[in-house]
């Protein structure tokens, strides 16, 4: 690193994500870049490797970007985010039981199927049937 700071490329090899993530991070406006006056490249600072991994923990929590974005706003002005990432987690925790609920039923409705098509013949199409094993699967909710 030079004293006016890193390109793009040494951000990434140092915080170990990917030179595009760090693209990626610019253009939602979650690292801010100064321009170096000699060549235009972008300009990151030391402080910005310990934004990257920030992100990355905040991502491996399952926050969005946009979410990621607002704690950080939120900590740059000097006013402590975790209150609300704390209602975030929460949010989130029941979304995903939810999911995983949705995950469950879909996961009984495919063994189901599987075991009822083991009586059944690969037929080959007709009139107007696409797959005789997925037609044959009863009380599949429509819209699902």
């Amino acid at each position: 690193m030079n004293s006016r700071g890193m390109k793009v490329s040494e951000l990434a090899r140092r915080s170990g994500v990917t030179a595009e993530a760090i693209r990626h991070y610019t253009d939602k406006g979650l690292l801010l870049a100064k321009r170096d006056p000699v060549n235009g490249y972008k300009i990151y600072q030391t402080a910005d490797v310990g934004r990257v991994r920030f992100i990355r923990q905040a991502k491996q929590l399952g926050l969005k970007l946009a979410e990621i974005g607002q704690v950080l706003s939120h900590a740059d002005k000097g006013v402590s985010p975790c209150a609300g990432v704390y209602d975030m987690i929460q949010a989130k925790i029941e979304e995903n039981r939810c999911r995983l609920n949705e995950l469950e039923a879909l996961q009984i409705r495919m063994k189901n199927a599987l075991n009822q098509w083991c009586a059944m013949p690969d037929k080959v199409p007709c009139g107007g049937a696409f797959c005789c094993l997925i037609e044959s699967v009863e009380g599949i909710a429509d819209g699902v």
